[in-house]
């Protein structure tokens, strides 16, 4: 399902299911990412290694050593030739002929019945390809230090990392389009490399709308509140290392709108807005978007997050050649602002920006309790993981789940995602779970 063009009417139709507004989700950011493939060359950013967490890998980052660069042992033990393995008698019995350490190599060559104490990840000495673990050897001190150990425990080569077994010179370490964690910048460095191309950052304008919101700082009046979803929003788009382009609040009328609308288009990849969606009189943002436009505004089956507004904005007066830019329309609610941006809006943002992995990893858990749930929606539930006494992982609701209650997504760490088809979750029974969290 595409969105309506201003010479169509708005979509009629019953709620969408999610699936299917991932669907056209996903279409329109194909679309637009041919398009700038059209008008502007790509380019990279080199910035350096310790700048790079949470961005956007542009190209793969090929290794310009083999990884080890040598054969060198896997643990601690004692290096030696493993054709003698295949001698007669059960037993092996070798001269300690001296040390290897790591950084600090034994340098001379070890022959037939005799053997070098080694450490873990020092090279491997000349004349030996076999380790035997230090905890398998009877260490015998007559005249001559030695070692005897039973053959049937290793076969030759056991033991031993080779040259470029992890990683060969000029094979990709790490692939375009990755976003970059803690242990892919250690491997860059592991590799000698201190900068990284990356996609340049999607700049993302925000703004809520509503006459009721007020700024932090400012005193509330009757019937007002202070604008939490921007502030919600800075967090996760900051998490996603984005530029953030701060519009602020924008009051309940129509050129007030237009004109935040148009000020974003110009700067702006991507435009969030929260509020202004629903049915309301004073809900502009559908006539507004009509105008600038090509958005469809929806109503989903789900829970929370029912209403959504989603399409682009077209080039303004003046910016013939800029491309248009994405906009997203999220509910008024906090939790449903949350909501709909973890389930539609990250997706397309990662995507747009090039990213190759853009959902999150689900997971299953024990329901500790009865979950309510009416079949023909999904819903997200904001929930706790946790393990029972059996190390099983386990998970239970924060409370109520109304869409305007955020101190429950402060207490929770994870979704459990109760899909469209399913019905009421009986304690004990296993349900999809997404973390808000990523380990590594």
């Amino acid at each position: 399902m595409e969105p309506h063009s201003p010479n169509r009417p708005p979509l009629l139709n019953p709620a969408l299911p999610v699936e299917k507004a991932r669907e056209a989700i996903a279409d329109l950011v194909k679309e637009l990412l041919e398009e700038a493939q059209k008008q502007t060359p790509l380019t990279f950013e080199l910035t350096p290694l310790d700048q790079s967490i949470n961005r956007i890998l542009g190209s793969d980052l090929l290794s310009p050593i083999d990884v080890p660069a040598a054969d060198n042992s896997a643990m601690d033990g004692y290096a030696f030739d493993g054709a003698c393995l295949k001698d007669d008698g059960d037993l092996a019995r070798l001269q300690i002929v001296g040390t290897a350490f790591a950084g600090k190599p034994f340098d001379k060559v070890v022959s037939s019945g005799q053997c070098v104490k080694i450490m873990t990840g020092a090279l491997m000495p000349a004349g030996c390809d076999t380790v035997i673990p230090q905890e398998l050897i009877i260490e015998s001190s007559n005249n001559v230090a030695t070692i005897e150990f039973e053959k049937k425990l290793l076969k030759a080569g056991d033991n031993r990392r080779l040259r470029g077994e992890d990683l060969q010179k000029g094979k990709a370490a790490v692939s375009a389009g990755r976003i970059l964690r803690p242990s892919d910048l250690g491997l860059a460095a592991s590799l000698g490399i201190k900068e990284l191309p990356l996609r340049p950052q999607l700049k993302v304008a925000i703004l809520s709308s509503g006459d009721e919101l007020r700024p932090l700082g400012e005193p509330l009046s009757t019937g007002t509140i202070y604008d939490s979803n921007r502030y919600s929003l800075i967090g996760l788009l900051n998490r996603l290392n984005l530029k953030i382009i701060d519009c602020g609040i924008v009051r309940d009328d129509p050129a007030s709108l237009k004109k935040a609308f148009c000020d974003a288009a110009k700067q702006a990849d991507v435009l969030i807005s929260s509020g202004g969606v629903s049915v309301g009189e004073a809900d502009y943002t559908k006539q507004i978007m009509q105008e600038l436009g090509d958005v469809g505004f929806w109503k989903i089956a789900m829970r929370p997050g029912r209403p959504m507004a989603f399409g682009t904005l077209k080039p303004v007066d003046g910016q013939a050649n800029r491309k248009r830019t994405l906009f997203f329309g999220l509910p008024g609610n906090p939790v449903a602002v949350m909501v709909t941006f973890y389930q539609f809006v990250q997706s397309a943002l990662l995507a747009l920006n090039g990213a190759s992995q853009t959902e999150p990893t689900l997971m299953q858990a024990i329901a500790q309790a009865p979950i309510r749930k009416k079949a023909g929606r999904t819903e997200f539930q904001r929930a706790i993981l946790g393990r029972n006494k059996d190390g099983r992982p386990t998970v239970r609701l924060t409370g109520s789940q109304g869409a305007g209650i955020l101190r429950s997504m402060s207490e929770a760490n994870c979704f459990v995602i109760l899909n469209h088809e399913q019905g009421n979750v009986a304690a004990g029974e296993w349900v999809d779970v997404a973390l808000f969290e990523g380990l590594l």
